[in-house]
C-alpha cells in the first residue's frame, strides 16, 4: 500500500487594496507583518477606474494614462515597503474598472488570494465605502475579509500580527 503524498501549506496571500489613504497604509503595515509571521506573501490590487462623466476619447485616453503612471509610482513605493516588511516582493495586480468589481472579480478568479484585509476609515464617515459595500456580500465571497482599525500604530500593528 503507497502512501499518501504529504500535504503541504498553501501559501497565504494577504490582499490589499491600493488608494491613497491612511488606512490603506495600516492594512498594509498589518498584511506584510502577518505574510511575515506565517511564510505568505503580500498581493497589491489597484483599480483606475472609468471617468465618470462623458468626454472624448482623447480625454479618456490621457486621464487613464495618468491615472496609470499614478498607480504605477505608489505601488513602487509600497513594493519597497512590503519588502522591507515581509522579506518578499509583492505580487501586482492593475485592472481597469470600478474598484468593488475589480476585487470581487480578481477573488474570484484567482485561487492563490487567501485573505482580503482592509482597513476601517478613520472619520465619522463610518468604515469605509468599499468595507461597506463588502460586508452584505461577505458570504459570497470565498476568502475570509480580516477588518483593522485605520487608526493603529505600527507599534499596535506589531503586537497584533
Amino acid at each position: 500500500m503507497n502512501d499518501p503524498a504529504p500535504v503541504t501549506p498553501r501559501e497565504r496571500i494577504f490582499l490589499v487594496v491600493v488608494d491613497e489613504s491612511e488606512e490603506m497604509r495600516v492594512a498594509l503595515h498589518y498584511a506584510a507583518l502577518r505574510a511575515f509571521h506565517t511564510g505568505g506573501k503580500v498581493a497589491l490590487l489597484a483599480a483606475i477606474e472609468p471617468p465618470g462623466v462623458q468626454i472624448s476619447k482623447a480625454v479618456e485616453e490621457r486621464m487613464e494614462e495618468e491615472s496609470r503612471t499614478e498607480v504605477e509610482t505608489l505601488i513602487g513605493k509600497l513594493t519597497a515597503e512590503i519588502q522591507k516588511i515581509a522579506g518578499t516582493m509583492p505580487v501586482v495586480h492593475i485592472r481597469e474598472g470600478r474598484l468593488r468589481d475589480e476585487l470581487i472579480a480578481l477573488i474570484d478568479e484567482e485561487p492563490s488570494i487567501s485573505i482580503l484585509v482592509l482597513a476601517t476609515g478613520t472619520g465619522q464617515e463610518g468604515p469605509g465605502p468599499l468595507i461597506t459595500a463588502l460586508i452584505g456580500r461577505s458570504a459570497k465571497l470565498r476568502v475570509p475579509i480580516t477588518i483593522v482599525p485605520g487608526n493603529l500604530t505600527n507599534e499596535q500593528i506589531a503586537e497584533l500580527a
